[in-house]
């Protein structure tokens, strides 16, 4: 199965969304149609017109995701004659791959004017093609922008690495992939970004975009020991405390542990997540054992491996660690294996952003993550 298999799959799912894209394409078709059978744009003063405008009739089309209400174009001196309602089976297939294809690099011109040449329309000029290669483009890119509705009191970070074209060469970047637990239990995609500075400014910024697009009530964030993280939740979620990712940290202090003596340390380790005093003991036995750089893992996340104990101890085992997003990050790295290395960081984006909608449906319309009644 190729990408545009994939991303058609996803986007079939998506029933709103994806005839809300159709309707919008189809009715800048008509528009490109109306303009060569008048001659003119709408208002244009132009020698060749040969009819002027005169409003729109709505029209019902048929389609895999359901029946779409259009705006016909209605001419003065003529009627109006679109090819697109004896012509669109025979393309709705390319043009639900070139949508999808928007979410990975852009709708080529080239791929517009083949489905628009099999409606009818031979004479397309670049720039009409241009116009709604971008338009489309920047419909899709909405999402990503979307309003955050509802308070989010748990926030979780997680980041997937992927291959990038940067300035003639491939370099790896992190994919962050923002997630939150709403005040009424369910879970709810933020946002996605790829970061080249994980420093106390990206994530101050960061923060400051969730909070314009509406964000609120955060009370933890879970993630990674990124840098920076800390000290931008401090400033940007006032009141909001920093939960380390246990099983990151765990990963961190195992990562300089002799293979001789890892399942010992990994056995003991998982003991000492559940009582603080085991896990200063550990940490003062790895010492004594030359494991200094392990201890001193311990010794820096002390204090930020124990914060989700703040809240409901229903909520513990959910909140104190990223484990949530493991699907979304498989699913990401299981698709991005047909495309290889992206060549930007919009391509990465855009692909991230399809998986992320339909996994985002899932979860708004499937049950609670967290009963929120012990709030």
């Amino acid at each position: 199965m190729d990408i545009f298999e994939l991303m058609e799959d996803y986007l079939i799912d998506q029933e709103d969304g994806m005839k809300k894209l159709l309707t919008w394409f189809l009715n800048m078709v008509m528009q490109l149609e109306a303009i060569q059978q008048s001659g003119a744009e709408s208002y244009e003063r132009n020698d060749k017109r040969t009819a002027h405008r005169n409003g729109y009739k709505k029209r019902s089309l048929k389609t895999r995701v359901g029946e779409i209400s259009l705006n016909k174009p209605q001419f003065r001196e003529k009627a109006f004659s679109s090819r697109i309602f004896d012509k669109y089976s025979r393309v709705e297939r390319a043009l639900i791959n070139a949508i999808a294809e928007s979410y990975l690099q852009g709708v080529s011109t080239r791929r517009i004017q083949e489905i628009v040449a099999h409606l009818g329309l031979d004479q397309i000029s670049p720039s009409s093609v241009s116009r709604i290669s971008k338009e489309l483009d920047e419909k899709v890119d909405e999402f990503l922008k979307r309003p955050i509705e509802h308070p989010i009191p748990y926030i979780y970070v997680d980041a997937s690495y992927f291959k990038v074209r940067d300035s003639g060469k491939y370099v790896t970047k992190a994919l962050l992939i923002i997630t939150g637990v709403r005040d009424d239990g369910y879970r709810e995609i933020l946002g996605a970004c790829v970061a080249d500075d994980e420093g106390e400014g990206f994530w101050s910024g960061l923060f400051d975009e969730l909070k314009d697009r509406g964000m609120k009530g955060v009370k933890l964030v879970v993630s990674d020991g990124h840098k920076g993280i800390q000290s931008a939740v401090q400033s940007r979620f006032l009141g909001a405390a920093w939960q380390l990712c246990q099983v990151h940290f765990s990963r961190a202090v195992l990562r300089n542990i002799p293979n001789k003596d890892k399942e010992d340390v990994a056995e003991k380790l998982k003991e000492a997540l559940e009582d603080e005093n085991k896990m200063k003991e550990l940490a003062v036995e790895l010492h004594n054992k030359k494991h200094s750089k392990s201890a001193k893992t311990i010794d820096s996340f002390s204090q930020d491996i124990w914060n989700y104990r703040a809240f409901p101890r229903e909520h513990w085992k959910r909140i104190r660690t990223t484990n949530g997003l493991e699907r979304i990050n498989k699913e990401l790295k299981r698709r991005s294996r047909v495309v290889g290395a992206f060549p930007n960081e919009r391509s990465l984006l855009r692909l991230a952003t399809a998986i992320l909608m339909d996994i985002d449906e899932e979860w708004l319309t499937g049950r609670k993550y967290l009963s929120m009644d012990e709030e």
